[in-house]
């Protein structure tokens, strides 16, 4: 490793070779700086960063670019790609370090761990990782060295957390299991008849897995990782190669498990210090935030516009885990500057020195559908800008909150948003939560409708509903609610007796437009309880 950056060979041995392969130029080329640059951002000028990361750029776009920065001493030294192969001799007359990524592997897992490498080369951290306690990957290196094998770390969920290099000897269910990062489903169920992710469950014994030869799968030992009684945190797997593990492996492999799980559970409960500062930037940590220090330590500018992104899950849907790697990706290569967090559900994105909204609101509509299309990942987007300064950062995610909650749902709602083109949605859905949690602001005479309808199977509350969206309009009422004209014109009849009210008030309309909207109060359960 070279003072203040890394080399190209380091970053190999870093990425695995199952996941990156050099196809030509100079491995000892240091690189100090990275960033991701789409098929959009190679039509003007690149990121300026020494390695680039080329995400769906397609072979002919990438000759086409290599061809066209020949000569460009400000271009990158190194990039990275799929579909590289093909573009090696344009990549060697442009001098640059051309790396291919397998076409499998996912560009959310690469980009961290190159950041990763790049970030510990500028801390002047050894190259031998020796940190056990600090990093996974690190132990993943180092337990591999000491036991001879190869060493991958899973979650509960099978999916790969960090690993050590490969080597030849790196069998299917290794491969496929970093490229994908989580097991082929035909391993996995192996593994499953054979009952190892029970006795895995079960204690923290080490499992000794026999040799699969029909689907080419190695001898491998493993182990749970947890903390005392708790559950499961994940995995050690230790692969054997070639060579027979050294004699202690099972007691080096208990210990390695020990120690991922102190790294495991000091992640879960205490958040690095850019992760808690990035919070109190975000006003997650109340008031009182000093703004000089918080900016100083992040790197950003203190004084100034900024645009302040929320983004969401669609309800009932699980993509939030993964739409925060998206958005922190994407936004790293929109402005390398930006600061992401993670804050319950939702992933709170700021982008320093935006004086508008345009250019911020393009680019995130693109990326949200785009999602949508190509990886089926829902998600809804509010945005505030320009945000003053990082002063008023806080106050701006409060407003992109109010976005996200009043517009889940609402009729004809974007994807991405603001508050100044959601105002009727937002406004309409406080005042009715407002109203909703004062029940003495509750109309009982709705309530009498309602029991009417269950008492005598009618239909009266959704026939005023349907009338009042319409605008009075009974022919699209009618249509609205499947019957006939004359049947609309009875039912509301009966429910203007019911409730005391006529439909040719006014007040008395707007009245039971708020009263309708408004969620049913819960009824209470038939009988008795203590």
């Amino acid at each position: 490793m070279t003072a203040g950056g890394t080399t190209v060979r380091a970053l190999l041995t870093a990425l695995d070779s199952t996941v990156a392969t050099l196809i030509c130029g100079d491995d000892t080329v240091v690189v100090r700086t990275a960033a991701i640059a789409e098929p959009a951002d190679l039509t003007g000028e690149s990121p300026p960063a020494d390695l680039l990361l080329l995400v769906g750029v397609d072979a002919t776009a990438l000759t086409r670019w290599l061809r066209a920065t020949a000569g460009d001493r400000a271009g990158p030294r190194a990039v990275l790609a799929k579909h590289a192969a093909a573009a090696r001799a344009d990549a060697a007359a442009a001098g640059v370090a051309l790396i291919e990524i397998h076409r499998q592997a996912r560009w959310d897992q690469v980009f961290p761990l190159v950041r990763r490498v790049l970030a510990r080369a500028a801390s002047g951290a050894a190259e031998d990782p020796v940190a056990l306690d600090a990093d996974l990957f690190g132990l993943a290196q180092v337990l591999a060295r000491d036991t001879g094998g190869m060493v991958s770390v899973e979650d509960p969920g099978s999916r790969v957390l960090a690993y050590s290099s490969s080597d030849a000897a790196a069998d299917e269910l290794r491969i496929r299991s970093i490229l994908g990062r989580e097991g082929p489903p035909e391993y996995l169920r192996i593994l499953r008849e054979w009952g190892v992710f029970e006795r895995l469950r079960a204690g923290d014994d080490v499992v000794d897995i026999p040799a699969h030869p029909e689907l080419g799968m190695k001898r491998r030992l493993a182990v749970a990782i947890r903390r005392g009684d708790a559950a499961v945190l994940g995995t050690v797997w230790l692969q054997q190669g070639d060579t027979p593990l050294q004699p202690d492996a099972a007691a080096i492999l208990r210990g390695a498990a020990a120690v991922a799980a102190r790294i495991i559970a000091r992640r879960r409960e205490a958040p690095s210090t850019e992760a808690m500062l990035a919070r109190r930037l975000f006003g997650a940590h109340g008031d009182g935030v000093d703004i000089p220090s918080v900016a100083a330590a992040l790197n950003l500018t203190g004084t100034g516009p900024a645009a302040v992104i929320g983004v969401a899950a669609d309800p009932g849907r699980p993509e939030a885990a993964r739409a925060a790697s998206l958005i922190r990706l994407h936004a790293s290569a929109f402005r390398a500057d930006s600061v992401t967090e993670t804050i319950g559900e939702r992933v709170y994105v700021l982008l320093p020195g935006y004086h508008t909204e345009a250019g911020v609101t393009s680019w995130l509509r693109s990326l949200v559908e785009q999602w949508a299309r190509t990886r089926s990942v829902l998600v809804r987007a509010a945005l505030a800008a320009p945000v003053a300064d990082l002063a008023a950062v806080a106050a701006a995610r409060a407003e992109v909150d109010r976005v996200l909650d009043r517009t889940v749902g609402a009729t004809g709602a974007a994807r991405v948003t603001t508050l100044a083109r959601s105002r009727t949605a937002v406004l309409l859905g406080e005042i009715l939560a407002l109203a909703a949690a004062r029940p003495d602001l509750r109309d009982p005479r709705l309530a009498t409708l309602s029991a009417y309808d269950r008492d005598h199977a009618t239909d009266l509350r959704a026939t005023l509903a349907a009338y009042l969206a319409a605008h009075g309009d009974v022919r699209a009422a009618a249509t609205a609610v499947g019957v006939h004209p004359n049947t609309l014109r009875y039912r509301l009849r009966r429910a203007q007796d019911l409730l005391g009210l006529t439909l040719d008030d006014p007040a008395d309309r707007l009245l039971l437009e708020i009263q309708l909207a408004m969620p049913e109060p819960e009824r209470e359960s038939p009988g008795g309880g203590f």
